[in-house]
Order: C-alpha cells, then sequence, then structure tokens
C-alpha cells in the first residue's frame, strides 16, 4: 500500500520530482567533508583534510538560489589513524574566510544544477569547493522507476549512476540511494601531463584497473509541500590505485561528505554588492593545481627575487659536491620559473648571461619550464646572437618534449625564422619537434584539428615536386613524428604502390615512408593493416620494404584471421630474405609473455605450425626478427626487447639494423629507445676501388657489348651512404646521413689549423693548471594525473625524477724539458710529461611518488620518496717518458666518503601555505608500531669474526612475516687500506599484509661507508711500467727460481705428409735453434690416409646411426676416433712413442738476461712494508723463448706465478703455466700446432695438467653442465678412453667455409664433421699463397675474401653464387655473360666461350683492360688487351689499379678485389669466379645475382624470373648482329609464335613467347638443337601485337615447349 500511495506521490508532481528550496526561507545545514589518503588498513598514517561549515540555502530568483557558508573551518590531518586527531588549520582558515562567507548564485531546477555566478574576487579553488557542496545537490529522480541507471552530469564529469529508491513507512521518509561509477564515464575530467607517450593496454586494465573510483550517496528525504527536502545526506567515496594489479593491495583516497540539515531561517541571503560573473557549471575547473608540484608548498611573492635567491643557493652549494637538496632546490626553481612572466626571464637572463655558472643553470632550468614562455625565450635568445647553436640545439630538444602542448606552443614552434632554417640541426629539431607537439596535443583531443599538419603536407608536396631527397625525408619523419591519420594520404603519395608516381624516389625515401606509418598505426591499426598488408604482398617491391612493411604491421597487433592469412603469402613466398624475418618475427613473438602482446601470441603460435620449419634453419645472413619480453602479471611490471636485422643480398654487412627497447608499467606501455642503422653502400664504400666511377670509356665499352642482351636492365646503384636515427618514447629526436660530403668536412674540420690551436692551447692550459667545475641538473621524469573527488578539491597521482650530478675537476702538468713558446704537439713525444688530476664526482637523485590533495595552498598526500646519495673522489697522478720507455700512474690518497646512501620512505604529509614552517609529517609506519612489533623480536649477538668480512649485530624475527630488518657487512681490504660497510635497513607494513605493494610501504635504506683501517695506513697506489734495459732497475724483489728438467710429451700433431709453407714440402720442420730435440718428421702413414677415407666415406651414415641410438659402444671404430688418430691421442705421460721431443724449461732466463720489461702494482704504506706485485717479461730471441714471472711483493710470500712459452717451429708453440708457491703448486702444459690432413689445413690445441686447483676443477664443472642442450644439438657425444688430465681441441678446415672439429674433455667426446661456417677462412694467406705483396693489400684482400660469393664450372655443371647447380648445354663461339656488375657503373663483366674444339674461353673486362684466358695444348694463355703474356712473366701487375694475373694451381687467376671481382679462376678443365661480399645482389649472367634467393636465381637479363634453366642459360648469350661478326656467332635473340591456336577463356588467341628464343641468323640452318620450356602471352587472333620486342613485360599465359639452336651453319649468301 505504502508502494502504492509513493507511486502516486510521485506522479503527481510531473515526469521529476526535485528537492525544493520554498521562496522567502533560508535553509541551514551541516556540511563537513573529510579527505583522508592511505593505506585502507588502520593503524597505519594517513594525510588528509577536513572542510567544515553551515551552509545557507535561498530562493533568489526562479530557479536561481543563493549558497552561503557561515563558520567555516578547515583542519589538517597527518597522523596515524584513527588515534591522532585533526589539526585546526586557523591560519589558512582565516585567510579563505572572506571567499567563503561570500555568498554565490546557481542555477538550480528539477534536482538539476546548471550554471554557477560568483564575483571575480572568489578564486577557483573555493568555487571547486562550492561544487563539492552542490555535487550533493544533484538528483535526478524519476517518477514511474524505483531503480534505473543514467549516464548523470557531476562535478566529476557524466558517469554512469545506478539510482534505488524505497520508502521508511514507520518515519514516512523516502530513502534513496544513488551510486557513481567513476570507470564508466561518458566524460571523465581529468588531466594527464607526462603520460602523451605512452599506450594504454586494454587487455591490462581490464584484468586489473590500476585506477578505480565510485562514489555512493544515502538521501533522507522527507515529503513537502512542493516537492520534497533533503534531511539528510551521506557520500562515501573510494578511489584506489595500485602500479601493481589489484590483488597485491592498493592505496586509497576517501572522501566522506555529511549534510545534515539543522533549521529554517526567515532572514534571506544577502548577496555582496559586486557584480557576479558566470564561473561555470558543476563540472570541476582545473586552477593553479597544474602550475602546483606536489612535492613542496611554495609561496611566490616576488617571483625574480626568489628565482635569483634560489639560484644563488644551487651555484653556491653545488661546487665540490652536490647539495644533498639540490634535485629538491631544482624543482623548487622551476616550480617558480613556471609562474614567472616573460619579462621575468628576460631580466634574469641579462643580469646571469655573463656568469657561466647560473648561465648553465638557467640553460638547463629554461626547457624544462614547459610552458610556451620558454620556446619564446629559447628562439628570441638564439636570433639575438646569445645563445650558441649548440645551446640552441640542447635546449630546443628539452624544451619540445616539456612544453605544454596547445595551440599557441604549436604556432611558436611552427614560426621559423631564416637563420634557424639555415642551420640543418636546428631545422632538424625544430621541425621534428613540431610533429613531437601535435602528437601529444592530440593525445587529450577526441578529434585532432587537420589545420596543424597541413603546413607539413605542403612542404612535402613541394619538395616532392623539386625532387628534393632530403627534405622529403625530413618532412616524412614529421608526419611520423605527428602520426596524424590525415596524413596517410600524403605519406601513400610518397610509397612505391602500383599507380604511383613514386615509385622513381630513392628506396629509403620509400622505407621512411613506411615507417612514418608506426605511430599513424596506434590511433588507426585497422586502416594501416589494410595498406601495410597491401605493400607486404606486392612482390615487385625491394624485399627491404616489404620487411618494414611487416614490422609495422605486427606493431598493429593484427588479429589471428590477418596472421594466418600472412602465414599463407610466407608458405609459397619466393624471396628467401622476406620469408625469413617473418618466419623469425612470428616465432619470437610466440614467447612473449606481455599481456599487450597476448593476442598477438596466440594468433602467430596457430599460424607458425603452417609455415616449414626449414625456415628456421636459414643461416644468420638472412634477415631476422627478434622479440624478448618478461613480464609479470601481478606487478604488472616487465621490459622487452627488438631487433631487426634486414638484409637484402646475403652479405656480411647487413643493410639496416633496428633496435628497441619497451616498458610495461602500471597498465601502460612505453616504446623507451630506438635505434636505427642502415649501412647501404657503406662496406662498398670502404672496400671499392674509388676511381672506379671515373672511367668513362670501361663503361662506354662494356654498354657496347651488353647492348646485344634483350631488354637488359641494370639495377639501381648503392649510394656511399649511412644514415642512423635516434627515437626517444617513439618520438624521432634526431637522424643524420653519413656520405662523403660530411665525411670530407668532417676531415676538413678535424685537420684545420683552429683545431690544431685549440688543441695547443689546452696544453697550455693544462700546464699553468686548471680548475673547474661541472653541475648538470635533470628532470627525468614528470608524470602527473589530477582528477577531482566528490568533495570538490583534486587528487593528484604523480611521479617526480629529479637529478643533479656535478663534478670538481683540477688538472696540473709538467713537461721536461720545458716546451717552447710555438710547440708543435709532437714534441710531447720527446718530453718528460707529470700529469696530476683530481676528479670529485657526485649526484644525487631523488624520486617522488604522491597520492592525495595538491593545491596552491594546502597539501594532503601520501609521498614515497627514494634518494641516492653518492660521491666517488679520486687523485690520479701520472708521468709518461717516452724516449725512455717508462710510465707510472699512482693513485693519491683522498678524503673517502662518509656515507654513501639510498633511502626509500614513504610518509603522510600535510601543509598550506599560511604556515609553512610547521608541516606535519608522519611515516606511515610510526614509532609506535615498530616498537610494538620489536618487542617479539630478539638480538642474536654474534662474536667479532678474524675473517676480513664481519656482521654487526643483526636483527631477526621470530614472526614469518617480518616489520622491520636491519643488518650490516663490512669488507676489509687490506691491499688498499679501507674499510667498507654496507647497512640495509627496513621498516615496512608487511606484517599487514604481506604484497609488495605492503612491503614497499615504510622506510628502507642502504648505506655504504668506507673508512681507513687502523695501522693499516696506505699512503697510495702505484702502478709502473718499464720497457726496455732499466726494467731491471725498476723490480723490488728478487727472483731466484730452481732448476728442475721438465719433459714434453710426444708432439700433439702427428708426423704428416705436408707442411703449409712452400719450401718446406719434403716432409721436415726444423726450427731456427736446430737441434735434434726440435727437428719432427712428418710423413704421413697408409694407415692415416686410410684414416682420412674412413672418416670421408662413413661419416654420414655412421654419425646418424650414433645419433640415433644414443649409444657410443663402437666408439673406437667410428669417425671421431678415426680423426683423433690422425693427431696422435696418447696423453703426455706417455713414454712409449719413439718421437719423444725434450723441451727444457730448466734454464730460467731470470738467471741468464735483464728482463724486457717490468710492471709492478703495489700499495705504499706508511710502516714501509711490500705490498703489491711485480710482474717482469724475459726474452730469449735465439732460442724463440719468453718467460713471464708475476711475484708477490710481500717478503714473507713466496706465491708466484709463471709463464713459459716457446716457439718450437712455424707450426708448433707451447707453453707452460705455473703457479703458487715458487711456481711448483700447480702447472699445465698448453702446446698448439698445425699442419695438413691429407689437403686440409689442421690446427689442434691442447691442455695438459699435473694438477689443478679443485675450486677450478669445481666451476669448469658447473659451466659445462649449465650449457643448455640446444647448443650441443647436432653434435656427435660420447665416452672415449680420454687421458684424465688432458683436454684438447683438434679443427680441420676441410674447405675455406666447413670445419670438422673434435672436442675431447677427461669425460666426453664430442666432435662434428663438416660445420659450416658464416665467413670463409683466409686458407691462402695460411698457406702464403695471397696474391698481393703489399700489407695493406692483403689486409685489403683478406677482408674481401671473407663473404665471397664462388661461382664454378665442372663436368658441365654450372654451380651459381647461390650454390644452384644446373647444366649448361654451351653454343659455339658465342659468348655468354658469366658474371657482370649489374649496376650502371659497370665495374666488371666476365665472359664465357666455347670455340670449334669445344674448349672454354674466358674473357674478363675489368679497368682499362680485356684479359683472354684460354688454352693451348697443355698450357693456358694469358692475353692483356690483345698483348699475350708469357707465363714466365708473370705475376702480371696491373700498372695503376689492384689488379693482378699470376699462376695459381694448374691454372690461371686474375685478382681484383677493390673492383668487385675478387677471383676469376681458369683451368683446362674448369673455371671459377668469385665476387666480394659488397657486390652480392647486384651481380648478374649465368652466376646469378649472388644474393642467397635460390627460389628466384634464373633471372633473364629482363628481370624476369624463369623456372628453366636451359631457357635462363641462354638468355645471357651475346647474339651476333650479322654472319660477318668477328665473334664467329652465328645466333640472335628471337620472340616467336607458337605454331598453333589456342583457345584461351573461350576465345581463339595467338600466343606469343615473351623469354627470346636462340635462333640462328638469317641465311643459316640449324645443325643442332634442344628444346626449351617458354612462356607464351597470348592475345586474340584479330589483335596482333604491333612489335613483338616489347612483349615481355606482358604475363605468362602458358608454357609451352620450343625448339632453341645450339650450333647453326651458314650459307655464302649469308647477310
Amino acid at each position: 500500500m505504502r508502494a502504492v500511495v509513493l507511486a502516486l506521490t510521485l506522479a503527481l508532481v510531473g515526469e521529476y520530482f526535485s528537492p525544493d528550496f520554498a521562496a522567502g526561507k533560508t535553509y541551514v545545514y551541516k556540511y563537513e567533508a573529510l579527505l583522508l589518503g592511505g593505506l585502507p588498513e588502520e593503524g597505519l598514517a594517513r594525510a588528509g583534510l577536513k572542510v567544515s561549515s553551515k551552509v545557507l540555502i535561498s530562493a533568489a530568483a526562479q530557479n536561481t538560489y543563493m549558497l552561503k557558508l557561515v563558520e567555516p573551518e578547515l583542519y589538517e590531518y597527518s597522523g596515524v589513524w584513527p588515534r591522532d586527531p585533526l589539526i585546526p588549520a586557523t591560519k589558512l582558515t582565516s585567510v579563505l574566510a572572506p571567499q567563503f562567507l561570500t555568498p554565490i548564485k546557481f542555477e538550480y531546477a528539477n534536482g538539476v544544477v546548471g550554471k554557477m555566478f560568483a564575483p571575480e574576487g572568489i578564486s577557483t579553488l573555493v568555487l571547486n569547493v562550492y561544487r563539492g557542496i552542490l555535487n550533493v545537490l544533484q538528483l535526478n529522480i524519476k517518477k514511474t522507476q524505483n531503480v534505473y541507471e543514467l549516464q548523470e552530469a557531476g562535478a566529476q564529469g557524466v558517469c554512469k549512476t545506478l539510482y534505488a529508491i524505497t520508502e521508511d513507512e514507520k518515519a514516512e521518509r523516502i530513502l534513496l540511494t544513488k551510486t557513481r561509477d567513476l570507470n564508466h564515464c561518458q566524460e571523465k575530467i581529468m588531466k594527464d601531463m607526462g603520460l602523451a607517450y605512452t599506450e594504454k593496454c586494454v587487455k591490462c586494465q581490464q584484468d586489473s584497473k590500476n585506477l578505480r573510483g565510485a562514489t555512493a550517496y544515502n538521501y533522507i528525504l522527507k515529503q513537502v509541500a512542493s516537492g520534497i527536502m533533503i534531511l539528510e545526506a551521506v557520500v562515501n567515496e573510494v578511489i584506489q590505485f595500485s602500479p601493481f594489479s589489484e590483488m597485491n593491495g592498493a592505496a586509497q583516497m576517501e572522501t566522506k561528505q555529511s549534510l545534515v540539515f539543522l533549521e529554517i531561517q526567515k532572514a534571506p541571503i544577502v548577496p555582496i554588492e559586486a557584480q557576479y560573473l558566470h564561473r561555470g557549471s558543476l563540472k570541476y575547473e582545473f586552477s593553479t593545481e597544474l602550475l602546483q608540484t606536489p612535492i613542496q608548498l611554495i609561496k611566490i611573492n616576488n617571483a625574480k627575487a626568489q628565482i635569483v635567491e634560489i639560484l644563488n643557493h644551487l651555484v653556491a652549494h653545488n661546487v665540490e659536491r652536490v647539495h644533498e637538496d639540490a634535485p629538491l632546490k631544482f624543482l623548487e626553481l622551476i616550480q617558480v620559473l613556471r609562474a614567472a612572466h616573460f619579462a621575468d626571464l628576460e631580466m634574469l637572463w641579462s643580469q646571469f648571461r655573463n656568469k657561466p655558472a647560473y648561465r648553465q643553470w638557467i640553460l638547463d632550468a629554461i626547457p624544462v619550464i614547459g610552458t610556451p614562455a620558454a620556446l619564446r625565450f629559447i628562439k628570441e635568445k638564439f636570433l639575438a646572437d646569445e645563445m650558441t647553436v649548440a645551446e640552441t640545439a640542447q635546449a630546443l630538444i628539452a624544451s619540445v618534449h616539456m612544453v605544454t602542448a596547445d595551440t599557441e606552443a604549436i604556432k611558436l614552434a611552427m614560426a621559423v625564422n631564416n637563420k634557424i632554417l639555415e642551420s640543418p640541426v636546428l631545422r632538424e629539431i625544430v621541425l621534428l619537434g613540431y610533429g613531437t607537439m601535435i602528437s601529444k596535443y592530440c593525445v587529450e583531443m577526441a578529434v585532432c584539428p587537420a589545420e596543424l599538419i597541413k603546413p607539413i603536407h605542403e612542404l612535402l608536396a613541394e619538395a616532392v615536386a623539386i625532387d628534393e631527397t632530403q627534405d622529403i625525408i625530413l618532412l616524412l619523419k614529421v608526419l611520423g613524428n605527428a602520426g596524424h591519420p590525415i596524413s596517410l594520404k600524403p605519406i601513400t603519395k610518397i610509397l612505391p604502390i602500383h599507380g604511383t608516381a613514386a615509385a622513381s624516389l630513392p628506396m629509403r625515401v620509400h622505407a621512411d615512408a613506411i615507417m612514418a606509418l608506426r605511430n599513424i598505426a596506434k590511433k588507426e591499426p585497422r586502416m594501416i593493416q589494410d595498406l601495410a598488408l597491401q605493400l607486404y604482398m606486392d612482390k615487385a617491391l625491394h624485399p627491404e620494404l616489404r620487411m618494414l612493411s611487416c614490422i609495422v604491421l605486427f606493431e598493429t597487433r593484427p588479429p589471428m584471421g590477418l596472421v594466418t592469412s600472412l602465414a599463407n603469402i610466407v608458405k609459397i613466398e619466393e624471396n628467401l630474405q622476406v620469408a625469413s624475418f617473418t618466419y623469425s618475427h612470428m616465432k619470437s613473438l610466440t614467447r612473449s609473455t606481455a599481456t599487450i602482446h597476448a593476442s598477438v601470441a596466440a594468433a602467430c603460435n596457430v599460424a607458425i605450425k603452417i609455415l616449414s620449419p626449414r625456415l628456421e634453419k636459414l643461416s644468420l645472413r638472412f634477415s631476422k626478427a627478434i622479440h624478448a619480453d618478461i613480464y609479470n602479471s601481478p606487478l604488472m611490471l616487465g621490459a622487452a626487447a627488438s631487433a631487426f636485422y634486414i638484409n637484402d643480398a646475403a652479405s656480411i654487412l647487413p643493410r639496416s639494423i633496428l633496435v628497441k627497447t619497451s616498458a610495461y608499467f602500471a597498465g601502460a606501455a612505453a616504446d623507451v629507445l630506438e635505434v636505427g642503422v642502415r649501412t647501404d653502400g657503406l662496406q662498398e664504400a670502404l672496400l671499392k676501388n674509388p676511381a672506379i666511377i671515373n672511367s668513362a670509356d670501361r663503361i662506354t665499352k662494356m654498354k657496347r657489348v651488353i647492348k646485344a642482351l634483350s631488354q637488359w636492365k641494370s639495377l639501381p646503384n648503392r649510394s656511399p651512404l649511412a644514415s642512423i636515427y635516434v627515437k626517444f618514447f617513439g618520438q624521432e629526436i634526431a637522424f643524420a646521413n653519413i656520405d662523403k660530403t660530411l665525411i670530407d668536412q668532417a676531415i676538413a674540420l678535424a685537420t684545420a689549423p683552429s683545431v690544431q690551436a685549440f688543441g695547443r692551447n689546452a696544453v697550455k692550459a693544462l700546464l699553468s693548471g686548471a680548475s673547474f667545475h661541472i653541475a648538470k641538473p635533470l628532470l627525468a621524469t614528470e608524470v602527473r594525473r589530477i582528477l577531482p573527488t566528490a568533495a570538490g578539491l583534486p587528487m593528484e597521482l604523480s611521479l617526480y625524477t629529479a637529478a643533479v650530478a656535478a663534478a670538481a675537476v683540477q688538472v696540473k702538468a709538467t713537461t721536461t724539458p720545458t716546451l717552447p713558446e710555438n710547440f708543435h704537439l709532437a714534441h710531447l713525444l720527446k718530453t718528460d710529461m707529470q700529469l696530476e688530476t683530481e676528479v670529485r664526482p657526485s649526484v644525487v637523485v631523488n624520486t617522488f611518488a604522491v597520492m592525495g590533495v595538491n593545491t596552491a595552498i594546502l597539501q594532503a598526500a601520501l609521498v614515497s620518496r627514494a634518494k641516492l646519495n653518492s660521491i666517488l673522489p679520486a687523485k690520479i697522478a701520472a708521468r709518461l717518458d717516452i724516449t725512455e720507455g717508462h710510465f707510472k700512474i699512482e693513485a693519491l690518497p683522498v678524503s673517502v666518503p662518509e656515507h654513501i646512501a639510498a633511502v626509500v620512505e614513504t610518509l603522510a604529509v600535510a601543509r598550506n601555505i599560511e604556515d609553512l614552517a610547521a608541516p606535519r609529517i608522519t611515516p606511515i609506519i610510526s614509532a609506535q608500531i615498530v616498537s610494538s612489533a620489536a618487542a617479539s623480536w630478539v638480538s642474536l649477538n654474534t662474536s667479532r669474526s678474524s675473517e676480513t668480512i664481519s656482521q654487526g649485530v643483526p636483527l631477526s624475527i621470530i614472526k614469518s612475516k617480518a616489520a622491520q630488518f636491519e643488518k650490516k657487512y663490512c669488507i676489509e681490504t687490506v691491499a688498499i687500506g679501507v674499510k667498507g660497510c654496507v647497512k640495509v635497513a627496513t621498516e615496512n607494513a608487511a606484517h599487514i599484509r604481506d604484497t609488495v605493494l605492503y612491503k614497499l610501504a615504510g622506510r628502507h635504506s642502504v648505506s655504504l661507508s668506507f673508512k681507513p683501517i687502523e695501522g693499516e695506513v696506505v699512503e697510495r697506489l702505484e702502478m709502473e711500467i718499464q720497457v726496455g734495459p732499466k726494467a731491471a732497475e725498476k723490480l723490488i724483489k728478487q727472483i731466484n727460481l730452481s732448476e728442475e728438467e721438465i719433459t714434453e710429451g710426444q708432439p700433439v700433431l702427428m708426423k704428416l705428409k705436408g707442411i703449409l709453407v712452400p719450401g718446406l714440402r719434403n716432409g721436415t720442420i726444423s726450427s731456427s735453434s736446430s737441434s735434434s730435440s726440435r727437428s719432427k718428421s712428418f710423413s704421413a702413414s697408409s694407415s692415416s690416409s686410410s684414416h682420412v677415407a674412413a672418416l670421408r666415406s662413413s661419416s654420414s651414415s655412421r654419425s646418424s646411426r650414433l645419433s640415433s641410438s644414443r649409444s657410443l659402444s663402437s666408439s673406437k671404430s667410428s669417425s671421431a676416433s678415426n680423426l683423433a688418430s690422425l693427431f696422435g691421442a696418447s696423453s703426455s705421460s706417455s713414454s712409449s712413442s719413439a718421437h719423444l721431443s725434450k723441451v727444457n724449461f730448466n734454464k730460467f732466463l731470470v738467471n741468464e738476461a735483464a728482463p724486457t720489461f717490468a710492471i709492478i702494482f703495489r700499495a705504499v704504506r706508511a710502516d714501509n712494508k711490500m705490498q703489491g706485485y711485480q710482474l717482469a717479461a724475459y726474452l730469449d730471441r735465439p732460442t724463440a723463448r719468453i718467460q713471464i714471472i708475476l711475484a708477490a711483493l710481500a717478503a714473507d710470500s713466496n706465491w708466484k706465478f709463471c709463464v713459459d712459452g716457446v716457439v718450437l717451429s712455424k707450426h708448433k708453440v707451447t707453453a707452460k703455466l705455473a703457479w703458487g708457491a715458487e711456481c711448483k703448486q700447480y702447472d699445465t702444459m698448453i702446446t698448439a700446432e698445425t699442419g695438413l690432413v691429407g689437403p686440409s689445413p689442421a690446427a689442434r690445441l691442447r691442455v695438459a695438467w699435473n694438477e689443478l686447483p679443485s675450486a677450478l676443477k669445481r666451476y669448469a664443472k658447473k659451466v659445462y653442465d649449465y650449457i643448455p642442450a640446444s647448443m650441443l644439438a647436432g653434435l656427435i657425444q660420447g665416452k672415449d678412453e680420454n687421458s684424465a688430465k688432458q683436454l684438447s681441441l683438434t679443427v680441420v678446415a676441410t674447405s675455406d667455409r666447413t670445419l670438422d672439429f673434435i672436442w675431447k674433455t677427461p669425460m666426453h667426446t664430442v666432435y662434428k664433421l663438416a660445420l659450416p661456417l658464416p665467413i670463409a677462412l683466409p686458407l691462402d694467406e695460411v698457406t702464403g699463397l695471397t696474391p698481393f705483396d703489399d700489407l695493406a693489400d692483403k689486409v685489403h684482400y683478406l677482408l674481401t675474401k671473407v663473404g665471397t660469393a664462388e661461382c664454378s664450372f665442372a663436368m658441365d655443371t654450372v654451380t651459381t653464387f647461390n650454390n644452384r647447380r644446373y647444366k649448361n648445354e654451351m653454343l659455339l663461339s658465342c659468348y655468354q655473360v658469366l658474371a657482370q656488375d649489374c649496376t650502371d657503373e659497370l665495374k666488371f663483366m666476365v665472359l664465357l666461350k666455347k670455340d670449334h674444339i669445344e674448349q672454354n674461353h674466358i674473357n674478363v673486362k675489368i679497368a682499362d683492360i680485356d684479359i683472354d684466358l684460354y688454352p693451348k695444348n697443355t698450357d693456358v694463355i694469358v692475353k692483356v688487351n690483345g698483348m699475350e703474356i708469357p707465363i714466365n712473366n708473370l705475376p702480371y701487375q696491373h700498372p695503376t689499379a689492384k689488379i693482378q694475373i699470376r699462376p695459381k694451381g694448374e691454372g690461371i687467376s686474375v685478382f681484383a678485389p677493390s673492383h668487385g671481382l675478387h677471383e676469376v679462376y681458369f683451368d683446362k678443365n674448369s673455371w671459377k669466379v668469385k665476387v666480394v661480399d659488397w657486390m652480392k645482389g647486384q651481380t648478374c649472367g649465368l652466376c646469378g645475382k649472388a644474393d642467397g634467393e635460390v627460389r628466384q636465381e634464373y633471372r633473364t637479363p629482363s628481370g624476369r624470373l624463369t623456372k628453366n634453366a636451359v631457357s635462363y642459360a641462354h638468355s645471357w648469350v651475346l647474339p651476333a648482329e650479322s654472319c660477318r661478326d668477328t665473334t664467329e656467332c652465328r645466333m640472335k635473340h628471337e620472340f616467336i609464335q607458337l605454331q598453333r591456336q589456342v583457345n584461351i577463356h573461350g576465345q581463339e588467341s595467338n600466343c606469343y613467347s615473351v623469354e627470346p628464343v636462340l635462333r640462328c641468323l638469317p641465311g643459316c640452318f640449324p645443325v643442332k638443337t634442344t628444346a626449351v620450356t617458354v612462356g607464351f602471352h597470348c592475345a586474340p587472333t584479330d589483335s596482333r601485337p604491333e612489335n613483338l620486342n616489347t612483349i615481355y613485360d606482358n604475363s605468362v599465359d602458358l608454357k609451352e615447349t620450343a625448339e632453341a639452336h645450339l650450333a647453326c651453319s651458314c650459307t655464302a649468301q649469308c647477310a
């Protein structure tokens, strides 16, 4: 019945009914608002404030009411809740009372608060307090529903609100409950600063929100005549925050409001005599809290005077070392500067710009202000020549990233002066910064204005029109920084998409255009996915561009369907670079544990199963993408690193490398740092002969030759260029292109007279003594989030990190003799120089994490402060005398720092502007809590240890959850006379809740202190080096070693057949100190040869059986045993061999010769005791022997370390290492030697010992146990009867790219046959066959050989550069292009033909010469430019170019590595062509492109890919023009018509070949033919192509067999 009455009552008052304040009455309420911040448990400290007052409300007009506060009172709170009382803030109350007592007006109708009106003198802060009161009056009560939801406006925005209405029948009251969900707001009032560069992790916030809030309103309403009256309203709001997941607990801001009806008065509220201005609505308005840091409260009366005062403090107190409060003072300076006017900055600059110390502090502080005034100041001072380019660049980079991005700042950044444009560095910084500011501005905007980015679009269009590549790249990077979706269209115009005119732009422009899409992808991922996939699928694009598209695609976090589509594309992908890159990218993402990548990781897990695992086995020369991350879900904390290695031809130096690091924290992700390097053309520029390009005659000659090739297309040149860029938080801050011009400028600058004069002046300054001080402040982090509470006061979450580093440096130098006035820097090498330096670097770092109320007049917050204070002084004296071979360096005593401390503490802080001298600060863990917890602890007293490490008195807790812990560790370093102690102490709230957040709450400290050891006074530390005859004079301790004979065991390498040095192949080796003990025979026995045969023939089958069965029971007959037998597996203890060789180590050189050099390390003590080490080296040149002895200087120590090495021959070195007492406690023998196993070079390293320290054995075993099984995959392992005290490693180079090896330990034998190598071994150098005599040429040759690609011919089979084999049925008398430089430079060309007696001829065109190689009888004839060179006159050296022709084996080799052609070898039966690494991907011909793309091997001169090897080989034939051609070739290329009609798509068609077919010239007929498979393009019978020579660009409709001619016979009438 009551419910019916309530419904009828509601229906009578209309659609809504609302609280009513009748005219002529003043309603008096008691209002209280309490805000408390901290952890939710009682007994811990909290910070807060309370507002208490009477609230008077009366009607002023229809729907307009007056509101006035009476008897307002403010309270502060900083104490243990709920024990400690609130403290009245009487001074602040009296200051704010005039504003609180001033009535305001507000509109109010149907329970909805409208506009607010107040005099101008009322601050926004006070108005927000009024809004908190009016927020209670905001009621939307529906007449027909008792429970309903709606989006309701309030002080905190428009948020989801749930209403529930019921009735108290007995009291005749209406009870209303309203709940606002602050996490679901249509419009939420919140201000973020410093978060523009972060990316929100939506899934992270779904699983566990870091910030949650809700407000509950409980009303007691009473029905009155005209509506209802609020009798009581109680508001409870909780906003909780945790940087971790919610299960770890959260700090909270609790707001309680109560509005209780007291009485009705007759007297109305009278407004004051002032104009009431419209001051907004119920929505909270931000005021000065945006400029107010929550760390400290500053009363700014005179900004300029306060700035000067702070500057004086910073300059005066940060000279010798950083003051512990310097970061806080720097933050104070920033806050006052933010409140200053531009005129104040001008006056400040004019006052201090000529004082270096003050100037530097100002230049470091102004960019951090973050206001447009800072940008304007920097700009004007540079234009007035009051700041250098370096100062301006540094200031601009900082200012652009710290400035609040608004329209004023953006316009200021775009208004670029010509003087800035003239400086490339500043122009780059300003434009990149402009893009950054647009990005920051758009983060806070629902729709970002397109007008801001339009000027960049216009500049880009102009740059494209005039083909200004550098400007296009810069402007693309600007668009990339801005990330505005409207930029997609201009960027697309730059991309080489089908039909765009941008295809002619350089590829690096296309690459930058693709990378510019990445920031747009964060806002419009779906749009970018479509474009990136289109680019990726376009196989006509360069592979690098497709791989960059792959990077962009995965950064959009594509869905499952798109990733699966990508896998299907990779499955049929012909380009192995692209396939390898995409596969590795997917594979690495499958291992991601970060929540933000969860969907992509799941998609990649599915997609990777579609692809072949063989892609994973591609070598490291193929492009790879690597992603690794670590993420802790409960802590919501993690880090990631990505590396992208992009190559376009399988060369050593990649085309580009991109490395990126990311961080995940509190549900957000940020790309912290990214560095990209492009090396396109760099390798070529370093190794290529620079004179090649200037040879126009060579290019003309070669073009005349290749003109005969059908539709030959050259490849683009690689311009010698390297570039680098740096991104910080996803924004590119700098990039540089390194080209020849830049390098020439740098060289010119370095060799300029001004630089030499600068160096001379610097030396003079050192000689006269110099001292200087450096101080550098840094605001590393300023992240803030401000949101209003229900009471109308702002709550802030913020993180600040500020640091100040300083160094005091004093330097004094002297020279003997004194340098003349106009000395040259080379004179320093002839003087005795002494240098004394004292450096005192120090740093203080402060980090603050704040949660609480922050306003310009009061603060009440929970503050966690981390503080690091460090100083590391050093005083060094050095002396250098090059002529005497003497060097000495001393570490002189300095005052050691007492404390290097790191402290983390959490405090509850309350303070107000009127009582700054008495802030209220309470530790979150109060002393009473600590003492009560400590009552259950016991103290364990330990006696002082006699060791150098001693423990203090530890505090141990009986409970499992300790709230307090304190420990001290000390260590004494007698060598330097210093005792160091580390003290660790912690007090936390883990006893309440054992989670990370509660463990962090409290106080934690780590302090490090150093003190001199009593009685162990060390005056200084010395290191002295003496080289030459005076070395003996420097030795402090006499070395006496007893003599004994040590016998070396059996030689490691058995006597093999050959030695690697020419002239020593007679089977013997003898060292220069010839003695029978060192003469060795290396004759290989027949059994060894049989072992080699067994190794080669049975390795594969036997290895597979051994690895599959996991058993090596037959290891004695295995390949490993065969290989081991070649080297004699017996240990050093074996004495049965007839070839024992004695090495006499009994003659210690210390007894016979003076040391070659000596090094002394010692501590000079006050008691003159010897302490330290001396090292002496002795050399006996006649016996090629060296001894090194390291001895302890202490009188009572006989510890020594001895090394005795001897060169037994050019191929064998042995050394004995011994240490311990008189070098007799432990010893080991190391022997290394080389030789031949059959024709293959081999090397062996053996380590044998008698006794080793047990610790060394233990750690060696641990290292072996830690080797992952994946590293041993593919290796054959087993046990053998190995020596218990010997290790050996045997390596045989079966070719320059494969190795066989055996690794034998006392427990295991591991071996691998035909291990592929990523680079080529310089075996020619090992065997002494390097073709060049000059050292520089030798080095150049070896560098180029490392990555050569080889093409060869044997038994009618061509093996291409990519190791693809095919039969080449050669034509008679017609040249074929074997290999050539396929760029426009045409550095070389190698041609091959078969003459009429079917002998091969090679022609090499390089530089300005033609080289012909052909067989004649049993010899190979060499002709250079038609002139035969007798074999006896070889080697031939080109007079100017680095080209050499010399005999090699049974043939002749041409070497020209600096021209890109490493070697051309030719003999009667075979030939080989090798190109250098930097030519890979730039060659063409029968040998291919050398790009590793075996799936795209057969490319014709027109660039078309054919599957038929015969057709491919024929396409590289140089045809004849007529029968009179001097080459005797009678072939031509011809596009042919299929000799039948074909029905294509239901239409009769004629088909024409798109690939040329070899046919005889007119007047000739074929005498030898072959069938080739050719692609045909078909056209309707009525539309015959006008010119068949252009048909090669058409598509292939079908493939048919056609007849190709191989040999022709011509008639006399041949034309």
